[in-house]
């Protein structure tokens, strides 16, 4: 061993001291050493508590800000033994953000009313609110740590301390942690009250939306309606051109026709009365016809009279044209009109259509089938719509069938043309014409048209009436 290589004990003793000193913060001398780690043990010890105070805020952060602020403002309070601890926020940030301030006393308990602060308490608390800054520890023992959001000091904490010494570094340190948790609580707040406003924003937009959208679809159906009484005034102008059409042309050519052909019975039967008793059979069926050309010519003339008739607003629906057909052909034979079902509207053209078909099958039966009495049954089916015309005279189902199949086939005399015409009639219209026997006796002619939008309450009946 060299003498390099020795060294001094008065050296090692330093060096010793000089760890010490790093790991414990305290100085190894016989005059220090004691005070120096009793205030060391003050240190940790509230070190500690401090510690605890913090993590006792930290779980706070879920019972919402106020908790939260008023956990901070006691920790605070614990930490510097302060009399007074304020937490506030300066005017003109956060303007959302409840509460505004938090007082504690030095026995922790939060006063929520500022008139009952003393008045140095609200003195420091106008200062806050201004805005200004203050030296971390300064008159009487007041201590304030600003509250920092994204550079910008919104608030500060405020307390005054009675510990025998102003607070150390280590001291700030945990104030400034609970200066950060205070504002985390500030800014959820903020969220919060944000998000309540956009609430009831959003809820009242709703409310407007949804008032907008009554209003809409009051407004829709006054347009529908409207809509209908445009298409039903278009609809009765159609018909009422049509009607005054053929009204003019039963006029002009049909009665002419009768009256003419009544004349000609009228002087042939005087020429078959000088005849004598001999002429007598063909002067009995000569006024016979004369009087069915006049019966004829009254017919016509009221149904003149009726097609030039203004419907105005009181034909709107298919049972009311119906009815009206009825009411013409009423007198002459009895007819009857039977609606089952709940009604469902039906298109232009379909009413039309339906109209002019029963119209010629009731004229066939006042002219072809002898009867007395006919019924008009209108049936309004889950998805179809049913017209049915009975009578009670002499025709055959077989027969007006098989005529029916030959017109179709081959142009013949104009005989059961009518039968044809409502075949094609319904036919355009993606309908069919049946032909049956009628419980009164003679011919139903049933009309059926499918209606796959209508909602029906009837039932399919195909039931012989």
């Amino acid at each position: 061993m060299t003498t390099q290589d020795v060294v001094p004990a008065a050296q090692v003793m330093s060096a010793a001291d000089s760890d010490l000193e790093s790991l414990t913060g305290l100085r190894s001398g016989k005059q220090s050493f004691y005070r120096e780690y009793v205030r060391s043990d003050e240190r940790m010890k509230r070190a500690v508590r401090a510690m605890d105070s913090i993590s006792r805020v930290v779980v706070r952060t879920v019972e919402g800000p106020r908790s939260l602020l008023e956990q901070v403002a006691r920790a605070v309070g614990a930490h510097l033994d302060a009399e007074w601890t304020l937490l506030g926020l300066a005017d003109g940030h956060l303007p959302g953000a409840r509460p505004r301030f938090v007082a504690a006393d030095g026995a922790g308990t939060i006063v929520p009313e500022e008139d009952a602060l003393p008045a140095e308490v609200r003195r420091e608390l106008g200062v806050i609110r201004a805005g200004h800054t203050s030296p971390a520890v300064h008159r009487l023992g007041w201590v304030w740590v600003p509250i920092h959001l994204e550079g910008a000091t919104i608030g500060s904490i405020v307390a005054k301390h009675r510990l025998p010494a102003d607070p150390a570094p280590g001291d700030f340190s945990v104030l400034r942690i609970l200066a950060g948790q205070a504002t985390v609580a500030l800014f959820t707040s903020e969220q919060f009250q944000l998000g309540l406003t956009l609430q009831r924003q959003a809820r009242r937009l709703n409310d407007e939306t949804a008032a907008q959208a009554r209003d809409l679809a009051a407004r829709t159906t006054q347009l529908r309606r409207a809509e209908q009484r445009l298409r039903l005034a278009d609809q009765r102008q159609l018909v009422d051109e049509e009607r005054h059409r053929i009204a003019r042309e039963l006029h002009d050519t049909v009665t002419q026709q009768v009256l003419a052909a009544g004349i000609a019975v009228d002087i042939a039967s005087r020429d078959a009365a000088a005849l004598g008793a001999a002429a007598a059979p063909v002067v009995e069926q000569l006024m016979r016809a004369k009087d069915l050309s006049q019966r004829a010519v009254g017919q016509l003339r009221q149904a003149i009279y009726a097609l030039n008739r203004s419907q105005h607003d009181t034909l709107r629906t298919l049972p009311e044209l119906l009815e009206e057909l009825v009411r013409q052909h009423d007198g002459a034979i009895r007819v009857h009109l039977r609606v089952e079902g709940d009604p469902f509207p039906v298109g232009e053209v379909a009413l039309h259509e339906i109209t002019r078909a029963v119209g010629e099958a009731l004229f066939n039966v006042f002219f072809h089938a002898q009867a007395g009495r006919a019924v008009v049954r209108l049936r309004y089916l889950k998805r179809s719509l049913a017209v049915s015309i009975a009578d009670d005279g002499v025709g055959d189902p077989v027969l007006l069938r098989r005529h029916m199949r030959l017109a179709t086939r081959v142009d013949g005399d104009g005989r059961h043309r009518g039968l044809v015409n409502i075949q094609q009639r319904m036919a355009e219209l993606g309908g069919t014409v049946t032909i049956r026997r009628a419980r009164l006796g003679g011919v139903r002619l049933e009309l059926r048209l499918p209606c796959p939008d209508a909602e029906g309450a009837g039932v399919d009946d195909d039931t012989t009436h």
